[in-house]
């Protein structure tokens, strides 16, 4: 059996060979365009294994290889910490220590989604980054008219988009406002494309998917967009071996150091999921408004440790619920007194947004 350890990386592609006994048979260094030469390299290795490491851009190595070896493996690359602290460092090095550690069976393995859920990361990430793209030019607009003290609240409305239109500001700011509104109003398009895509993945889905889609959408303060981003950066459930390690793949847990019996938790570690971070954050403050029982978590928390390590707090514990009610396949029960908050709340919110048009109608009449 000969063990192959791959350094993959964008334009490179760095392979070293050992055998059973860790001895290195040979090293190749290919251009990741040469496709047909990585393949006819393998085939005349005979029986082999390989191993590579969870990279952006995995996954046509893996297609290429995977009919060809007898067994691969896909590594974690934040928990290969011989290569991650080596202070000897190369490309040459990186695939020799996991050829070796292929050969030992010691490689600490990385999840790989199933073709599906990839496209569902891939939605749910560009959505998010269209959201970002929107919230920034809009800031940018608001940081201009906040130089001539022109910035006004519902700016980006009807009535709002009549006063950019007519505000007062200097020739260049004009220029630069001008552009920002029309990569706002390409940005909201792309927003909106985004989205609509999305939905109808959603709809593609098979019964099981749609059975968990409910299931999420049944907690306090997860909606249809964060139910998306928590499925597509969870992916399957099953994978996390205990509630709290979906806790720690969305970085939501302390970091701790101890020695001589001494134990310092540090804040949270940030690893991760850093979309799923912030979509279970953005699901507590709505748990939190709309909701008595995590509202007196929330209050439980703050009065110990302050707001912000509060709505974390209330984020970690309710990822763990949704991977729970995941994994049991129930639907979230929240008790009467709890339900009727909630309508109560919803409907207020509904009546209040339907308002403001009539509003600024109004207002513009007069």
């Amino acid at each position: 059996m000969k063990y192959v350890g791959i350094d993959l990386h964008k334009k490179s592609i760095s392979l070293c060979v050992v055998d059973a006994s860790r001895q290195v048979l040979a090293r190749r260094q290919f251009h990741t365009g040469d496709v047909g030469k990585i393949a006819a390299f393998f085939v005349e290795l005979g029986v082999f294994q390989f191993a590579v490491e969870a990279t952006a851009a995995y996954e046509w190595l893996v297609q290429l290889l995977e009919p060809l070896a007898t067994r691969w493996v896909l590594v974690h690359p934040g928990q290969m910490r011989v290569i991650a602290e080596s202070t000897n460092k190369s490309d040459r090095l990186d695939a020799e220590v996991l050829a070796e550690f292929l050969a030992l069976g010691k490689l600490p393995r990385a999840y790989r989604p199933t073709p599906r859920e990839r496209e569902h990361r891939t939605l749910a990430r560009y959505r998010a980054k269209c959201r970002q793209q929107v919230t920034r030019v809009r800031c940018r607009i608001r940081h201009i008219l906040a130089s001539d003290n022109a910035d006004r609240p519902a700016l980006f409305g009807p009535e709002g988009r009549e006063h950019l239109a007519t505000v007062a500001v200097t020739k260049a700011d004009r220029f630069v406002l001008d552009q920002m509104l029309v990569a706002h109003d390409q940005a909201m398009d792309q927003l909106a494309a985004a989205t609509k895509e999305l939905k109808a993945f959603a709809a593609s889905g098979d019964a099981e998917e749609k059975r968990a889609r409910q299931i999420v959408t049944s907690a306090p303060g997860v909606g249809a967009t964060i139910a998306e981003v928590v499925l597509a950066e969870l992916a399957d459930v099953e994978r996390f071996e205990t509630v709290s390690a979906a806790g720690a793949y969305a970085g939501l847990v302390p970091g701790r150091r101890g020695s001589a019996g001494k134990v310092i938790e540090l804040g949270i570690t940030k690893q991760g999921s850093r979309l799923l971070r912030w979509a279970m954050v953005q699901a507590a403050w709505q748990a939190v408004r709309y909701s008595a029982r995590w509202r007196a978590v929330y209050e439980q928390v703050k009065r110990r440790r302050g707001g912000k390590r509060a709505i974390v707090a209330v984020a970690r514990r309710l990822l763990v619920v949704l991977v729970s009610l995941l994994k049991s396949g129930q639907m979230y029960a929240a008790n009467e007194a709890e339900r009727k908050e909630q309508v109560r709340k919803e409907r207020a919110r509904r009546a209040k947004k339907e308002r403001r048009p009539a509003k600024a109608k109004a207002k513009a009449a007069k």
